[in-house]
């Protein structure tokens, strides 16, 4: 059964910098591609970024410049650099996995990341 853990949210000041991981359990992580949605409170849940398994990337227009994903395959693991972080970035990140960016599915916690000052 795959599993994903996410980690690294945390309460940052507007302009700050958080990195998100999340760890992927099962095989196959190297083909898979991988993403991070969000959901804000009272918002639909959007895609915020997305890796394929050789490594082209999209982002949501409104991270575009100031998040950054990238996969460490050794490791089974997503990362998801953010910087410049605005209170509208306020969500619980959730990532996700599937053999296409358009199949991905989140199945685990998410991590909630709070920008206010």
């Amino acid at each position: 059964q795959v599993q994903l853990v996410e980690s690294g949210g945390g309460l940052v000041q507007p302009g700050g910098s958080l990195r998100l991981s999340c760890a992927a359990s099962g095989s196959g992580f190297s083909i898979n591609a991988m993403g991070w949605y969000r959901q804000a409170p009272g918002k639909q849940r959007e895609l915020v970024a997305a890796i394929t398994s050789g490594g082209s990337t999209t982002y949501a227009d409104n991270v575009k410049g100031r998040f950054t994903i990238s996969r460490d395959n050794a490791k089974n693991t997503v990362y998801l650099q953010m910087s410049s972080l605005k209170p509208e970035d306020t969500a619980v990140y959730y990532c996700a996995r599937g053999n296409f960016i358009a199949t991905m599915t989140t199945s685990g916690q998410g991590t909630q990341v709070t920008v206010s000052s």
